[in-house]
């Protein structure tokens, strides 16, 4: 959330977001992330996919490849 706010992603809430959801699936998030509040849920999730640095994808493109010029120490 620190990242989230430096980025200027938390500044200014005026808007609204509505929708469905199950029940089950907020009491479990909540109990894992220890967040009390609906609002402040969605604001971590919503935050989470925001800031994703998209490493699983780039190791995925990476993967059996080395850069030639990478010195490796030996």
């Amino acid at each position: 959330m620190r990242a989230a706010e430096r980025s200027g992603l938390l500044s200014k809430k005026g808007g609204r977001i509505g929708g469905r959801v199950s029940l089950a699936l907020v009491r479990q998030a909540k109990q894992q992330t220890g967040i009390k509040t609906d609002t402040d849920l969605i604001e971590f999730a919503l935050a989470t996919v925001a800031l994703e640095d998209n490493f699983a994808e780039a190791f995925k493109e990476s993967r059996a490849k080395v850069d030639p010029k990478l010195k490796l120490g030996f």
